[in-house]
């Protein structure tokens, strides 16, 4: 093992080295999986990830998601360092600085919290003089990678990025990282990666949606996502559910906690697990962590016989009616999501203008914006 005093991902990368040259690895073996590195080292997933993004970087390795890292083609000794890069990496990136261009990567765009958060950053990007383009990753992670390449080949001056999930670490987003490309995380950010983020407080959000509905009489509260993913901003607002109950000394009803569900447009909601919850009247209010949940709950209350807001209140995350501002029926926790993206555009022009090659250790901003509760029709008294 190498010195203590040599940073963790370098033991691992020199370690992975020593046994390329000592085992006879040859193109197509493969090499201990995460797990294997996490258990020897005793580190983290983020600092595995980390070193085999720079293995991946220094074309030692090829990554193969679902199935492990394996040991590339060794590059001839007399190959000369001035060929053309490959394309797609961020330590190859030429930014086309006449057109000015801005990558944004987002997961979809089907809600209006998406629209208002785009509107935001394309207000901010224009405001200079830089041209947005945006691709979709459908939430999925090698769409995500695909579109920071494409962006990459395009000559993008900076990227702005909606990730997938914190679980699954992006090695383009590492790649950007180590090479001081600038780039902008929105809404979610990677733990252990220090990285520039902006988002709403979750945490707080939810504080606010349980104190108000505590106010009007609540005690059986539910909190609900049908996200595919426990992401870091799934997470964040349940911590901010549980820590309000906390602090009033209720005790926390793992039954309130609906989540690990979807939600199918086509099916029928009277099937659906969380319409018997709701007809039986298991919670007298609910905060969805999404517009468009607290919408179809709106719906399933409907066809149980039950009425919003006599019989059930329900507060969401988003608004999910109003493309005018104030003209909802929906009372929500208000994200200031045009606030986001326009804060985000300005602050990835902040990083592009001050040039390559800045030291940033210290230096990166995490800004939380912080929500607002809308109070409109959709909550009242507990009876």
């Amino acid at each position: 093992m190498k010195s203590d005093r040599i940073p963790l991902y370098q033991q691992i990368q020199e370690y992975i080295k020593d046994l390329v040259r000592t085992s006879g690895l040859k193109q197509g073996d493969r090499i201990p999986t995460e797990q294997e590195l996490m258990s020897l080292f005793r580190v983290s997933k983020i600092t595995v990830v980390n070193a085999l993004a720079g293995l991946v970087n220094d074309g030692l390795i090829t990554r193969v998601p679902g199935r492990g890292s394996f040991v590339n083609e060794p590059k001839p000794e007399n190959a000369s360092t001035d060929s053309e890069p490959s394309a797609g990496h961020a330590e190859d990136w030429e930014p086309d600085r006449e057109r000015k261009l801005i990558g944004i990567v987002m997961p979809s765009i089907d809600d209006y919290f998406a629209v208002r958060l785009i509107e935001g950053m394309r207000k901010g990007l224009r405001e200079k003089g830089y041209q947005p383009i945006i691709q979709l990753s459908d939430g999925a992670l090698e769409l995500e990678k695909d579109a920071i390449k494409l962006f990459m080949d395009m000559g993008v001056q900076g990227l702005l990025i909606f990730p997938v999930d914190e679980e699954q670490y992006n090695e383009e987003i590492l790649s950007m990282k180590f090479s001081g490309f600038p780039f902008v995380l929105i809404d979610r950010y990677l733990p252990g990666v220090e990285t520039d983020y902006i988002a709403s407080d979750g945490r707080l959000g939810a504080e606010l949606a349980v104190d108000y509905l505590w106010s009007l009489g609540h005690r059986e509260i539910a909190i609900c996502s049908d996200s595919p993913l426990q992401t870091v901003t799934v997470q964040e607002r349940i911590e901010g559910y549980m820590n309000a109950l906390k602090y009033k000394g209720a005790l926390i009803n793992p039954a309130h906690m609906i989540t690990d569900f979807s939600l199918d447009s086509t099916a029928d909601a009277k099937e659906h697990p969380l319409f018997r919850y709701i007809k039986n009247r298991m919670a007298t209010a609910y905060i969805t962590l999404n517009g468009r949940l607290g919408v179809h709950i709106y719906h399933m209350a409907e066809q149980a016989g039950l009425r919003v807001p006599e019989d059930l209140s329900i507060l969401t995350f988003d608004d999910p009616t109003a493309i005018v501002e104030g003209f909802t029926s929906f009372s929500h926790v208000k994200q200031f999501e045009w606030e986001i993206g326009y804060r985000a555009a300005g602050l990835l022009l902040e990083r592009i203008q001050a040039g390559p090659g800045r030291e940033r250790r210290g230096k990166y901003s995490k800004i939380l914006i912080r929500p607002e509760l809308v109070v409109r029709q959709t909550t009242g008294p507990s009876k």
